[in-house]
């Protein structure tokens, strides 16, 4: 019978040293430190404020008949416009993201949403529950057109 030699296990150093992982951890608590000490002071960040508002108008959507999209002047019940199937894909993507939204915070469709133009030209969108709000005029002026005619029915506006 052979006998088996078994050599001596070999200690591995870390491959990143302790002083590296003490600075590595430093650095971690000083950015947290300084986006701390920012949020709470304000210093160094730039706020954000829009325009006085010009005109606003709460509206609902409601799904109708055969795929349309109802939408009403929430302060009176008219009807503003219908899109039939294949028409309005724009107003129906924002629609369908803020519904899921009111989805998750479990709220019906009844409250209104509020388009709001304000002296800049900007458009947004509010949801009046969830406080959302998004901005039409990143999405190009095709797409702020869409709904700024649910501003002003029949009109170019």
């Amino acid at each position: 019978m052979t006998a088996v030699v078994q050599e001596p296990a070999v200690v591995q150093e870390p491959i990143v040293s302790k002083r590296g992982l003490l600075a590595l951890g430093a650095l971690v608590l000083f950015s947290l430190a300084i986006v701390t000490t920012s949020r709470l002071t304000g210093v160094g960040t730039v706020p954000f404020t829009l325009p006085a508002a010009v005109e606003s108008r709460d509206l609902r959507f409601v799904d109708g008949e055969k795929g349309a999209v109802l939408v009403f002047d929430a302060s009176n019940d008219q009807l503003v416009e219908r899109l039939g199937p294949g028409n309005g894909g724009f107003i129906r993507v924002v629609m369908r993201s803020l519904a899921r939204q009111r989805r998750i915070a479990e709220v019906g469709a009844e409250p209104p949403f509020r388009l709001t133009r304000y002296e800049s030209g900007q458009l947004t969108l509010t949801d009046t529950v969830t406080n959302r709000q998004i901005d039409l005029g990143a999405f190009g002026s095709d797409n702020i057109g869409a709904f700024a005619r649910l501003m002003h029915p029949g009109s170019t506006k």
